[in-house]
Parts: C-alpha cells; sequence; structure tokens
C-alpha cells in the first residue's frame, strides 16, 4: 500500500515554513491524540501517521531528500529517513515532540489526569544527549555502499547497578517535594482566571524518587564512559554533507533514560582520478595530436578498474565520450549513473630539431589547414542544400 504524501496528510502547501507545519501538527495531535481517542485504532494510525510527516518535514536535510525522491529517499540503510512510527511507542513520540507536548500544551487535565503528568510518573531518568561523528568515503564505497566499524568514546549503561544509580533497589525513596509526580505545580490566579504553571521537580530532577545510596561504580548517574565499537551500513549514492542517524546508539540517558541518537556525517574524500556531478563522473583524458587523428585504443580508469576505450581516427578535443552506468549506483538502487570521458589534446611544448622538421612539413598540407576544412565543410553543407532544394 502506497504511502500518503506528508503535505497532503498535514493539509499544508509545499511551501508552508515551521510555524505553519507546528500549527497543523498541533491541530492533528489534539484531534487524534491516543488519550483522547482511547481504544480507537484508527485515530492511532492518523496520529503516527502525522507524527511521521512532521518528523521529516521540519527537519530540513530530511525535507530536501523527501522533495527530491519522495518516500524512497526516506527508506532504507538508516539514511537520514523517517522514523517507523508505525511501531513507535506514544512515549517516544511525546519525548521526540517535547517542544509540542511539553508541559500543559494539551491543556493541564483534559485527557484524563494530564499526559505530562502521567509520564512523569511512570519515566525514570533524563535522556542520552545524541552524538556526532564523521566519516569518510572514497568514491568506489560510495559507488556501490560500504560497511564502517566506527571508534566512539560515549557514555553505556553500568552493569553494576543496571543503569539505576543506586546501589540496591532498596536504596530508593519517594521524593517528599513531588510526592512521586516528578512535577510541581504553581497555580496564580489573575481577573483573567487560574493559570497553572507546571515545572519538573527540583529537588529529583523530574524523576520523582531520590537515591539514598548511590552506585559506587557510577556514582550514581547509571552510566559510565567506554570506547565502543560501532557498525554502520552506508547505503550506494550518499554524497557529501548527507548523514545517517544511528536511533539510541548516542549517549546513555542518565538513571535509565533514553539514549540519545548518534548521527554520522558523510564526507567524500577527493578522487585523483574522476570528478563526480550526481551519480555521473568524469575523467579527462589527454590525447596525443597523432592519437586524436589516425585513432587509437586506450585504457581508462574506472570504478572497478581499468576498461579499453576505442578513439576514432579525427576525434576533436572537448568530445565526451560515454561509457553507460559506469558510474555510482545510486540512493535506494535508483539507478547508476555513467562515466564520460573528456577528450583533451597534449601540445608538446619542447621539440627536437627533427620533430620540428616533421611539423613543418606538415604545416602546409590542406588537411592541416582549418581554413581550408572550414571551406570542405562550407560546401559539403552546400551540397546537402541543393539536394534538399
Amino acid at each position: 500500500m502506497s504511502k500518503r504524501d506528508y503535505y497532503e496528510i498535514l493539509g499544508v502547501d509545499k511551501s508552508a515554513g515551521d510555524g505553519e507545519l507546528k500549527k497543523a501538527y498541533r491541530k492533528l495531535a489534539m484531534k487524534y491524540h491516543p488519550d483522547r481517542n482511547k481504544g480507537d485504532a484508527d485515530a492511532e494510525k492518523k496520529f503516527k501517521e502525522a507524527s511521521e510527516a512532521y518528523d521529516v518535514l521540519r527537519d530540513p536535510q530530511k525535507r530536501q531528500r523527501y522533495d527530491q525522491f519522495g518516500h524512497a529517499g526516506m527508506n532504507g540503510g538508516g539514511f537520514g529517513g523517517a522514523s517507523d512510527f508505525g511501531n513507535a511507542d506514544f512515549e517516544d513520540i511525546f519525548s521526540r515532540f517535547s517542544d509540542i507536548f511539553g508541559g500543559d500544551i494539551f491543556g493541564g487535565d483534559p485527557f484524563g489526569g494530564g499526559r505530562g503528568q502521567s509520564r512523569r510518573r511512570r519515566g525514570t531518568g533524563r535522556p542520552g544527549s545524541d552524538m556526532k561523528l564523521r566519516v569518510e568515503l572514497t568514491l568506489e564505497e560510495i559507488a556501490e555502499g560500504a560497511e564502517k566499524t566506527l571508534k566512539v568514546k560515549k557514555h553505556v549503561k553500568c552493569d553494576a547497578c543496571n543503569g539505576t544509580g543506586a546501589e540496591t533497589e532498596a536504596d530508593f525513596e519517594t521524593c517528599g517535594t513531588c510526592n512521586g509526580v516528578g512535577e510541581v505545580r504553581q497555580v496564580s490566579r489573575t481577573m483573567f482566571g487560574q493559570f497553572v504553571n507546571v515545572q519538573p521537580c527540583p529537588t529529583c530532577n523530574g524523576e520523582g524518587k531520590i537515591i539514598k545510596n548511590r552506585c559506587s561504580e557510577c556514582g550514581g548517574e547509571g552510566r559510565m564512559k567506554s570506547d565502543e565499537k560501532i557498525k554502520v551500513n552506508i547505503p550506494s549514492g550518499v554524497a557529501n554533507g548527507n548523514y545517517i542517524t544511528l536511533r539510541r546508539q548516542g549517549n546513555a540517558g542518565i538513571r535509565g533514560g533514553q539514549p540519545g541518537d548518534l548521527i554520522v556525517l558523510i564526507e567524500e574524500k577527493p578522487h585523483e582520478d574522476f570528478e563526480r556531478e550526481g551519480n555521473d563522473i568524469f575523467y579527462d583524458l589527454s590525447l596525443s595530436i597523432p592519437d586524436a587523428i589516425l585513432g587509437t585504443e586506450v585504457q581508462v580508469p574506472t570504478l572497478k578498474g581499468k576498461a579499453k576505450v576505442k578513439i576514432e581516427p579525427g576525434t576533436q578535443p572537448g568530445k565526451l565520450l560515454r561509457m553507460k552506468e559506469r558510474g555510482i549506483r545510486g540512493l535506494n538502487n535508483s539507478g547508476t549513473g555513467d562515466q564520460y570521458i573528456r577528450i583533451n589534446m597534449y601540445v608538446p611544448k619542447d621539440l627536437t630539431p627533427e620533430e620540428r622538421s616533421h611539423v613543418e612539413a606538415l604545416r602546409g598540407e590542406k588537411h592541416f589547414d582549418p581554413a581550408d576544412a572550414k571551406e570542405r565543410d562550407k560546401s559539403f553543407f552546400s551540397k546537402i542544400k541543393d539536394v534538399f532544394g
């Protein structure tokens, strides 16, 4: 079943700005929110569909890829694409879009106790931070895709306390400030009515509980620094500046908080032989004057080794020869580019007396006179014109 257009889902034009996108998503999220539509599978589907659309269109790089390639550009290889919101947990969505769902943006308790409050009770710890790494790729690796092993120093869950931060489970006690809710509320009354301001509890940092006896290994954080190796599959066709997001592969959260993401930025190494334009590659071939005149067969480099190319007699400088599908395999198998050979002419500067004599002998020959060649071309086209009237 084909996926719906993201702009269509949110009901916005392709020129919509950040504010318009956020407003459109908030409206749909309010309408199909799970607390407002308990047990309604269709509402759940539409809520996740809108969340996926907003996740892509609010991100400039994801949006650019979607505008260029559609849904095909968002799938496969973890390539900066849309998350699988169809299988996503609601808490993950609420966490990622905290600017939409944070605090009392839905109005406190209209969904039966308040999404923010109930989430605080269930949640523990603070989320880990995202990490960014750069990976250099050769043109050959980009052409076919590659698997890279990245070395990274990051926070991982403490094995001694299983990420809780406490020596034992008995070393937790309920926070006395918020009574385990994780939030404190300040009520203010004005002539316009009553306003409730909800903030994370300053005593327990929103966790609802306090550690009496901290883990001796991690000092109560529930995480430790570690040197890790992470494998990342890079699809073919990526370009300089693209990124791959590895969900939950960043720094571990504090005391059981959700891990951050690992964002891998692609850097393309300059190639000694080729220039890249999209999925096509270009190679400059310098021919000697005799080879250009008489024709020859030469070997040229390709991304998969050497290949023979026939040079026709009379080949002119500036001519482009095409080697079909010898370029880069596109993202998500969207086709393979070509290799082009740009013909240049090698003109020697230093000649021996004998070589100079040979060239001087050709100077006066009519086939080496550009003016004569132009006249012959003119005569040829005149004859064609006479034949076809």
